[in-house]
Formats: structure tokens, C-alpha cells, sequence
């Protein structure tokens, strides 16, 4: 090998920079990009997210049934309902998880060279954590247009769009509602993000020890990644969705909410929805990765062939 080719460390996009400068990895990819990612993802996998939701959020049993009785009442556009708010909420507290735990990464680990397991986890909470923060207006009216249609009418928010319904949600509940589910969401977000980000990465610099970097690595990461998140995030994510979607006066106190389900349903409605929550995070991991591993590699072939724009 050239004395002249130098080799990048490896960071959550895995390339080895085997043909050009090392300056050219070291620059920070765009933040946008795992926005960019996690977006069309969300696009392919959102019929799925729909089911999780109203699967939380209702009385509907069954991945399988609830996804034939949206098709039976809405026809097959009704598995897209309320996309706009996942789409708006992928481009607001998505990228802001993915930026900002590279940005955490750089604190707490400054030199080259494959991350401890502890940093990655630290940075993946962190990251999650304010990401949650930051997002959950986002959040909420992404959950509220998802479950909308699958309760009674006199109960539905009838939402045009993810804009509009924020402006009702303003004029009708007040700037507070805005944070409601807060806690959860926060909580939730912290722990997906732990689970998700860190787990790639590491799982994949593991798996590099054995086998060459592509799409086998990619997958298999992202299946580790994707059920490690959706184990440790099922129990704040439903107590979120539930708190999210009530109405008025109803209770938006955690354990309350965790009373009266314990109560109506044992301890097992923690995990209520755990199948379509998998069957939806396993694909949607496996497509945010590749489709960023993709991204990062656009932009290295860029930097490359001289671009400065990105």
C-alpha cells in the first residue's frame, strides 16, 4: 500500500478512506444527513409506525387485524395517514439526534480510532435526551394524526395536516400542550437513541474484525440495532403514545397512566404493540443506515472530485 494513502477512523458511516486525504474524512458530514435518512425511510415503513400507534392508542388486538381494518375504513391510502407529521417530526427530532450525537462523539472522544462502548452510549442518551426535548410538538402531533382515525368521532382531532394541526393544537389547548407527554417522550427518546445508534456502531466495528465493510455488515448491525431500541423503548413508548393522544382533562401524569393500565390490562401492556414495533424499527433501522452509510459515501465521492459545498 502507498505511504501516501492515509486511513480515516472509522465513525458511524464505517468508510475506510483508502483514496484520498485524511483531511477529507475528518471534515463533519452535513447534520441533515440523518434527517435526510431517517425521512425516506419513514416514507416506506410508515404504514407499520400507523399500526404501532393505534395498536398503543386504542382497543384494536392484532398487528394483522388492525392494518385490515384501516384498509376496510380508509382503503389502502388510510395505512399514509398522518404522514406529513412523520415526516415533519423525522426532519426535526431525528436529525437532531443524529447531529447531535456526533457532535457528543466528538467531545468524548477526540482521538481517532474505534470508540468505547461506555462513550457511545453516553453520547447516544445525551443525544437522545435533547433531541426528545426539542421535538416532542413534533412528536405529539405525529401520534395524535397516526391514532385519529381509529377512535370514535366525537373524539378525533380531524387534523388537515401536520402545520394546521399544530395551529389548532396552539389556538385550542395553549402553548403547554405542546409539551405534553414530555416526560415519557424525553425518557423514551434517551433510551432509543441509546440503544439504537450506539448498537450499530458498535456491533459494526465488531463485525469488521471479521468481514469486509458492505450491505452483510450494514444488516446485520442494524437487526442488532434495531431490536436492542424496540426492547428497551416499549414501555415509555406506549405510556408516551397514551398520554399524547388523551383529551382536556384526562391524565397526563405518567403514573397514573401506568396505574389505571396495570389495572385494565397486568403488566404486560408495556409491551403491547411490541411485534408491529419491531416489524416496523427493524426495517426503518435497516433503511436509516444504509440509506446513510449511502449518503456519507455520496459525500466523500464529492469531497473527493474537489466539491466545497458540502
Amino acid at each position: 500500500m502507498s505511504s501516501s494513502r492515509s486511513i480515516a477512523a472509522r465513525s458511524i458511516d464505517g468508510d475506510l478512506a483508502m483514496k484520498a486525504p485524511l483531511t477529507l474524512y475528518q471534515k463533519q458530514y452535513p447534520f441533515w444527513l440523518g434527517g435526510v435518512a431517517n425521512t425516506l425511510s419513514s416514507c416506506v415503513t410508515h404504514p407499520l409506525d400507523l399500526t404501532k400507534a393505534r395498536l398503543q392508542t386504542s382497543g384494536q388486538r392484532g398487528m394483522f387485524q388492525s392494518i385490515a381494518q384501516t384498509v376496510r375504513s380508509n382503503g389502502i391510502r388510510g395505512l399514509y395517514d398522518g404522514l406529513t407529521g412523520t415526516l415533519l417530526r423525522q426532519m426535526t427530532y431525528s436529525m437532531g439526534r443524529f447531529a447531535i450525537y456526533e457532535a457528543m462523539k466528538k467531545k468524548v472522544a477526540p482521538n481517532p480510532g474505534p470508540v468505547p462502548l461506555y462513550k457511545l452510549v453516553l453520547s447516544g442518551s445525551v443525544a437522545g435526551g435533547i433531541a426528545g426535548v426539542i421535538g416532542n410538538p413534533f412528536e405529539l402531533i405525529m401520534v395524535r394524526m397516526q391514532a385519529d382515525k381509529a377512535k370514535p368521532h366525537a373524539l378525533r382531532y380531524n387534523y388537515r395536516n401536520s402545520i394546521q394541526g399544530l395551529y389548532r393544537m396552539l389556538v385550542d389547548e395553549g402553548p403547554k400542550a405542546f409539551w405534553r407527554g414530555l416526560v415519557p417522550n424525553g425518557f423514551r427518546a434517551a433510551l432509543m437513541n441509546m440503544g439504537q445508534l450506539p448498537s450499530y456502531e458498535f456491533t459494526k466495528q465488531e463485525l469488521l474484525n471479521y468481514m469486509e465493510d458492505g450491505p452483510a455488515v450494514h444488516i446485520m448491525a442494524s437487526v442488532a440495532a434495531g431490536t436492542i431500541a424496540t426492547t428497551i423503548t416499549a414501555p415509555p413508548d406506549i405510556i408516551k403514545a397514551r398520554i399524547m393522544n388523551t383529551h382536556g382533562s384526562a391524565t397526563t401524569s405518567s403514573i397514573q397512566v401506568i396505574k389505571q393500565s396495570l389495572v385494565k390490562e397486568g403488566p404486560m401492556f408495556m409491551f403491547k404493540g411490541w411485534v408491529p414495533a419491531w416489524c416496523r424499527l427493524q426495517p426503518t433501522t435497516i433503511l436509516i443506515f444504509m440509506t446513510l452509510e449511502q449518503l456519507k459515501k455520496g459525500v466523500n465521492t464529492y469531497r473527493e472530485a474537489g466539491g466545497t459545498l458540502i
